[in-house]
């Protein structure tokens, strides 16, 4: 950690982690990519919180708070939960900048707290926050919040020009105290309304404050790591770079052809440097490696290292490399340097890197790329593939480890685990330490057997007792009955066949032991195009649940899972995954998926599943049945470690362990397999830091996406005032509403007969499905429209992006005149111009559903002329009808709605294409931004 000081005025954490000042917030958030974790007391409150920006605009905080004064179940002794100590709540507060402070307006920003679970600390607020002075050293903030803080608030922070590292900060704190929960018994009603002062340190990560309120003080302690930082520590037992004297002496064509010691003394080297799956073949002067580093983090740095070796041993003679680097067999990337003169200059920093990629091609590989071991025949022999079993101190993020591995990966490891049960009534956290072991075989062309055993050394996981209440079938909640299973535990044990069956296309199929509490078989199969962000994959598997001693018992519950994935990787290297399908509880539903990764390789995501599962036990209830969240990190060690590596410390945590929306542990993930060796291929030219160069240090494109995300406001503005300056005329107006009442006093004559119909055929099958049918479309033609954006190309995106606005739009003009008229929907028996008994946003009058897709149909229908899209809307507006769900004149009238607003904004934007929201992939970036003149 570097221990140089900062200036203090940057976006400090209050009590609950969000930035601002003691208790009140700021419009500050930190700066992008910061991460911020600390502990504070503030009485009767203790919070552990962590804090991400995880967008340059947004602030997400999670906090897990207890609660002096109140037990979290019982404190009589010896009593079901009396072990679990004071009440505790989860919480998650977000924070949004609309508006970056300028010369004379200050920053705004809106905020939420406790927007999940329990909601004790609920609350809303905008604040506004300016710098003041010559060396901006004084900062101000007034906001208005509702719930949690209560009505008007401020603070003010001032750091001495002379102490940077110190700030003297003061607030109006404006919670209501006597209404937080059971504020009697934890003597919070005690605090009321008014000043608080504070004072302030930060020094390199860390940061501390103590305030004094009116009766009590306050304090917080934090580390803020800029996950935004490539690396957090110099790599000073990184291996040095193999140079040409350490090679023998370069042999001839001959030598190569005739001989396999040249070949096997490349492959030695290699192997000596960490690459693994070697394999080399030399034909027509070209020298061709496939191969694998399992250590070496940056997809371009290995295969520098590797052409480097390559450069040292390659005979006299040679006209080309060609370097493919592998995943378990199969081959990712491939990088065909053709000169070598060039690459060994630019190796020994005698040219410069735009000169040097006049000789390079970066391009995905292809099937033809991956070499056969059989390749190697006469070099396997020569080869010494000793293997001993040795001591690491401090490897792969590991204390102390013990560590076998050969030249083809056939690994063991012994290395101790911590594991953690969290929130068990029997007490809040408990733990077990155990010894694990992996082993790792490759039995044969890309099939590899992978396994892990735990021995428990120490644990207190035993003693969790609390019983699952779930109604679905316990496919994660009987996780207690697991941890408290035999001491020693195959937790894995895994048969996986790679495949590369096409150019683009990766498949496995697995079976054994997945995890601890499933066995079973499966397969997955990924598409991921070359040169673009997405890629999809189906994953099916058959699978039995595990007994609980964690061996070769079984339970009787088995079931079997599909689930379709897209995945889309956007600017500011934020990746989006939609997964589709059967879970593990039966139940059926869709997995949302965000995450960004930071310039330290450190990740920070969340997930959400909306599932048919209707899990209405506690924390669910019959109104709001439980859904499963949560967000998780995956940190990198590298940025961390005085070696690079590719091991990850990931951390998932959820509200709750409950069974609906659950998928089990995947044995080898496709996706997770190629996504980073794809995103350094794809980021800049494609080298990164191939030469280890001081120089490549300052190419920010090596690590950072060019595309970041943009301002979308100015260029949404010029579409806004765009679509207000083509506003129909009075005459058109008149004209258009003439037309309009028309049909739809001609649908109302269709009313009556259509829903009799309707009511004396509603429980025919066909009736049935084309009412599901009606349901449903509007939502496909959203997705077509949102495809369109994110895949098309501009004129499809443009497109693509107005049938969006359209459907916005017409969203809004619907529920408007849901609210003025009021009509009862046709279910309710009351005849066709009954008003609605209860919510009007509910009513019947004008169709939500047929406005939406004749919104998103009309502007691809009236750009690549194409009527016939009108004829599927229209479908969908009658099986609403079908439905009863709406009467004729209904449907008329919102796809007039969706019509008119659709054929407006087409004319209005068609044209637009230099200003619009483009999502286009190109050879080497992609670009996801607002753009436009204004």
């Amino acid at each position: 950690m570097m221990a140089t000081s900062v200036n203090a005025l940057a976006a400090t954490p209050t009590l609950q982690g969000q930035s601002g000042y003691i208790n009140m917030p700021s419009a500050l958030v930190e700066a992008d990519g910061s991460f911020s974790l600390g502990y504070s007391y503030d009485q009767p409150y203790g919070a552990f919180w962590v804090t991400s920006t995880v967008l340059p605009f947004l602030q997400v905080t999670g906090r897990y708070v207890s609660i002096n004064g109140i037990p979290g179940f019982s404190n009589v002794t010896g009593e079901y939960g009396s072990g679990y100590g004071r009440y505790k709540d989860k919480v998650v507060d977000i924070k949004g900048r609309l508006i970056e402070e300028g010369a004379w307006w200050p920053a705004l920003a809106v905020g939420a707290t406790d927007i999940l679970g329990t909601e004790l600390f609920k609350g809303q607020y905008v604040v506004a926050t300016k710098t003041f002075g010559a060396n901006q050293n004084l900062e101000a903030s007034l906001g208005v919040g509702h719930g949690r803080p209560t009505g008007l608030f401020g603070g003010v922070r001032w750091t001495p020009s002379i102490a940077p590292s110190w700030s003297v900060v003061a607030e109006y704190d404006a919670n209501d105290y006597s209404k937080d929960f059971h504020a009697i018994q934890t003597t919070a009603s005690t605090r009321s309304k008014g000043p608080a002062v504070g004072i302030e340190y930060r020094w390199g990560w860390l940061g501390a404050q103590v305030a004094r309120h009116r009766n009590h003080i306050s304090a917080n302690a934090f580390v803020s790591i800029p996950l935004s930082q490539r690396e957090f520590v110099a790599k000073l037992r990184e291996p040095k770079l193999f140079e040409q004297k350490d090679a023998p002496p370069r042999a001839s064509l001959a030598d190569w052809e005739n001989n396999g010691q040249a070949g096997a003394a490349l492959v030695q080297a290699l192997v000596a440097q960490d690459f693994r799956n070697v394999r080399v073949s030399f034909d027509q002067r070209i020298l061709h490696l496939s191969l694998n580093n399992n250590r070496i983090s940056n997809l371009g740095r290995a295969v520098g290292r590797a052409s480097r070796t390559a450069l040292a041993f390659a005979p006299a003679g040679t006209r080309r490399l060609v370097i493919t680097y592998t995943k378990n067999e199969l081959p990712l990337a491939t990088y065909e340097f053709l000169d070598l003169y060039a690459l060994s200059n630019y190796l020994g920093g005698a040219i410069d890197r735009q000169a040097f990629l006049k000789t390079v091609i970066v391009r995905s590989a292809t099937p033809e790329d991956q070499l056969a071991l059989g390749d190697n025949e006469s070099f396997l022999t020569s080869l010494v593939d000793a293997s001993p079993v040795g001591v690491d101190i401090g490897h792969d993020g590991n204390v102390l480890q013990l560590r076998s591995e050969d030249r083809e990966a056939n690994r063991l490891r012994v290395a101790p685990k911590l594991g953690l049960f969290f929130n068990d009534p029997s007490g809040a956290l408990r733990y077990e330490i155990a010894a694990a072991g992996y082993y790792d075989r490759r039995l044969a062309p890309a099939l590899y057997l992978n396994s892990a055993v735990t021995v428990k050394l120490i644990e207190t996981i035993s003693g969790v007792t609390q019983e699952s209440n779930s109604l679905l079938p316990h496919v994660r909640t009987d996780i207690a009955d697991y941890k408290r299973g035999s001491r020693l535990k195959l937790n894995k044990l895994m048969l996986n066949q790679y495949l590369m069956p096409a150019e683009n296309w990766y498949g496995r199929v697995s079976a054994g032991f997945y995890e601890e509490m499933f066995r079973g078989a499966g397969a997955q199969l990924l598409y991921a195009p070359r040169d673009t962000r997405w890629a999809s994959d189906i994953t099916v598997d058959a699978i039995q649940q595990r007994g609980f001693s964690g061996l070769f018992d079984a339970r009787p519950y088995h079931t079997a899972t599909i689930l379709g994935a897209l995945h889309y990787r956007l600017p500011s290297d934020i990746t989006l995954t939609a997964r589709a399908g059967r879970f593990l509880a039966k139940d059926v539903g869709v997995r949302l998926e965000a995450k960004r990764r930071f310039l330290s390789g450190i990740e920070v995501g969340a997930w959400y599943t909306k599932t048919n599962g209707h899990d209405i036990t506690n924390p669910g209830t019959p109104s709001n049945p439980y859904n499963d969240k949560g967000i998780f990190v995956n940190i990198s060690l590298s940025s961390m470690l005085l070696s690079d590596t590719q091991a990850l410390a990931s951390i998932a945590i959820a509200p709750w362990t409950r069974d609906v929306g659950q998928m089990v542990t995947s044995p080898g993930d496709l996706y997770d397999m190629i996504e980073k060796p794809r995103r350094d291929m794809s980021i800049g030219d494609g080298l990164g830091n191939l030469g280890e160069r001081p120089d490549e240090q300052a190419l920010a494109a090596l690590y950072v996406d060019p595309k970041p995300l943009s301002n979308p406001w100015p260029a949404f503005r010029l579409r806004v005032e765009q679509a207000a300056s083509t506003t129909p005329t009075l005459p058109e107006w008149a004209g258009g509403s003439a037309v309009a009442g028309a049909a739809i006093l001609a649908g109302a004559a269709l009313d009556k007969p259509a829903d009799r119909f309707v009511q004396k055929h509603q429980e025919n099958v066909a009736m049935r499905s084309f009412g599901n049918f009606g349901k449903a479309m509007p939502l496909v033609l959203v997705a077509g429209a949102g495809a369109a954006l994110a895949f098309g190309d501009e004129r499809a995106s443009n497109i693509g992006l107005i049938s969006l606005e359209a459907v916005a739009a017409s969203i809004g003009v619907t529920q408007v005149g849901k609210y003025a008229v009021g009509r009862a929907r046709p279910g309710a028996g009351q005849g066709p111009w009954s008003q609605v008994d209860g919510n009007r946003g509910n009513a019947s009058f004008p169709s939500g559903h047929s406005a939406v897709a004749f919104a998103a149909v009309t502007p691809f229908a009236m750009e690549y002329d194409a009527p016939w899209l009108y004829g599927v809307a229209a479908l969908s507006a009658a099986g609403r009808v079908a439905a009863r769900q709406h009467f004729v004149s209904d449907t008329v009238a919102g796809g007039l709605v969706g019509y008119a607003v659709g054929g407006w904004l087409w004319h209005s934007q068609r044209e637009n294409r230099g200003s619009i929201l483009s999502v286009t992939p190109g050879a080497k970036s992609v670009n996801v931004a607002w753009s436009g003149t204004y």
